[in-house]
């Protein structure tokens, strides 16, 4: 016959000693049957321990009643629940304990039952914290479940000052049988419960990062100002967003999506993603968090003993962020327990994703540890699934652009040509000057039309690393701001690569200078026709490569003894550049109008 296991004999004895109860105990059966009942009912695992706490509490006429939960390295506690303590008076206790020291690690180390007439005079006591609240009595009694330690419960303050007696301890044992029971069941639901959320997770952040869910594919230019303020490095900031920003923009909103899924996953205070820095850091490009303590752009320098680490693809897990020696970003004050887990797929490192608890919250389980782990390198497979598919995606644009730009040049441009030839023959055996007239107006809408076709092709043909600098894209917004108070568009044409080619700074004073000539048009002109022309293959005098534009009118022109302020700017901006700005005869039939020529070296 098999000996009994050492649970099972101590269970024998506690119900030998329940046969020999005074009538007093016996008439608590019913109430310890009814304890064993509640505790059993649920399978979520903080309701049960809840419930495990309250109920050991009024068993034994306990004012205060706590749960401890050994971790599963059986080091100290991986959870720690009250009853009886206030929530506020809970709060400003703050840290729970972590059962390494005092009575809790006593009855981890070692597990029997232990009960104190006064826990203060024990040498064994590690005493209180401040704004704890006072405690003397004090019975302790280990959880078991087939020989294994889960935990402890840890029961003080005996009603009317009384000590907890044989019977209690008795009771509370046969309790705390139940009591394992009812938490392995929970742990194992849990655990269950857990995988099924991370595997859910892995599946909705792929599903969003390939489907682009929420991210745009453009960005809709921000309005000008109304009040028409020299604003030309806003405005090409925001040429740079709406250009450049497009991988920016969907890579940020992978990012979000990873963060947003690990913190609730991971039922941290924050989710955050850092990506590789050059000079060997990590820097904070996505956050997901309830409160604003970790911003975009902080970053953990490269000499952060965890940063080496993470980047050759090894996961770091920490017990307390704000005292582990080996975190130097101050981040690590305001956060406990932490996850760090690398983003690496196919032997590459994409960036780090960080889940961090609150100070004093339980610490992240090996299951949670593992389960994180796969749901990281899960979505760093997605990251990098998503960036080839929209690789692909721009890939498609680009051959598209280049096959419409091939249409236009081969197609469009050649009828237009033929057209404009037979207009001319038309026009030259035409014998009636109002039919000459019309004529030569439509052969030059039609250069004016086909200058403006080949600017459309070489916008098309641009790539990305082109693009940034935008001033075509600013020259045209100025020329629909002024639409507005002019209560026509002034039509356009660009010559020659001047996105590419003009720098920085002569393209803001080019902007400048074209506002200046609109507003001057519009104030003193009374035009009904202007024409803007931005040519990036014009000459200086001297041979020197040049942009030159020029805003041509129909209007009055420049009366004598006017005011000549706005002129004088252009001519200063131009020539700061080591160029030049003059006027000429304008649109109309008789020269009448004006056309101010502003130009300077590329």
């Amino acid at each position: 016959m098999t000996a009994p296991e050492p649970q099972d004999r101590a269970e024998t004895d506690d119900a030998r000693r329940l046969q020999g109860l005074s009538t007093e105990l016996t008439a608590r059966v019913p109430q310890l049957l009814e304890a064993m009942r509640s505790v059993g009912t649920g399978l979520e695992l903080h309701a049960t321990l809840d419930r495990i706490c309250e109920t050991a509490a009024r068993l034994v006429g306990a004012r205060y009643a706590a749960l401890g939960v050994v971790g599963e390295a059986g080091g100290g506690l991986s959870d720690f629940v009250t009853f009886g303590v206030d929530p506020e008076v809970a709060r400003r206790i703050g840290r729970r304990p972590d059962g390494h020291t005092g009575l809790l690690g006593e009855l981890i180390r070692h597990p029997e039952p232990l009960r104190l007439a006064d826990l203060t005079a024990d040498p064994r006591s590690a005493g209180f914290p401040p704004h704890h609240p006072p405690m003397r009595t004090f019975l302790g009694v280990p959880i078991r479940v087939q020989g294994e330690i889960l935990g402890n419960l840890y029961l003080c303050e005996k009603h009317d000052a009384a000590e907890f007696t044989d019977h209690d301890q008795h009771m509370v044992r046969v309790l705390a049988t139940e009591a394992g029971l009812a938490i392995g069941n929970a742990r194992l639901y849990e655990a269950a419960r857990q995988r099924e959320r991370w595997i859910d997770g892995s599946v909705a952040v792929t599903t969003a990062l390939l489907s682009g869910a929420g991210a745009e594919d453009t960005e809709e230019p921000t309005a000008p100002d109304d009040h028409g303020q020299d604003h030309d490095h806003d405005h090409a900031g925001q040429t740079n967003t709406a250009v450049h920003g497009d991988y920016s923009h969907h890579a940020h909103h992978a990012l979000t999506v990873v963060a947003e899924h690990a913190r609730r996953l991971a039922d941290s205070a924050a989710g955050i993603v850092m990506l590789p820095t050059p000079e060997g850091g990590l820097e904070v490009v996505a956050v997901s968090s309830d409160t604003t303590d970790v911003s975009i752009g902080t970053r953990v320098p490269a000499r952060s003993p965890v940063v080496a680490k993470l980047l050759t693809g090894e996961s770091v897990h920490v017990t307390d962020s704000s005292t582990d020696p080996r975190l130097i970003s101050p981040l690590s004050a305001r956060y406990g327990p932490a996850m760090m887990l690398p983003l690496h797929s196919d032997g590459r490192v994409l960036g780090v994703l960080v889940t961090p608890r609150a100070i004093g919250a339980r610490p992240f389980t090996e299951a949670e540890r593992t389960l994180a782990t796969q749901f990281a390198s899960q979505a760093a497979l997605a990251l990098m699934m998503a960036e080839a598919q929209r690789d692909r995606e721009r890939i498609a644009v680009f051959e598209d652009r280049d096959r419409i730009a091939r249409d236009l040049h081969d197609l469009v441009i050649q009828r237009l040509y033929a057209a404009g030839m037979m207009l001319e023959t038309a026009q030259r055996q035409s014998q009636v000057p109002e039919v000459r007239a019309g004529v030569g107006k439509a052969v030059d809408e039609l250069d004016v039309t086909i200058q403006e076709i080949r600017t459309a092709i070489f916008a098309l043909q641009q790539g990305p690393a082109e693009a940034p600098s935008g001033l075509r894209t600013r020259v045209l917004r100025e020329i629909n701001m002024a639409a507005v108070p002019l209560g026509f568009r002034p039509t356009h044409r660009f010559a020659g690569a001047i996105d590419s080619s003009v720098g920085e700074l002569t393209g803001k004073n080019l902007i400048a200078a074209l506002r200046e000539a609109l507003s001057n048009t519009f104030r003193h002109a009374r035009a009904s026709r202007i024409e803007v022309t931005v040519d990036a293959n014009a000459e200086l005098p001297d041979g020197t490569p040049a942009v030159r534009l020029s805003v041509a009118d129909d209007g009055v022109g420049i009366p004598e003894g006017g005011r000549r302020s706005g002129l004088r700017n252009l001519r200063r901006r131009a020539e700061s550049l080591g160029g030049s700005s003059e006027v000429g005869p304008g649109l109309a039939e008789d020269g009448g109008g004006t056309t101010v020529i502003w130009q300077a070296p590329l």
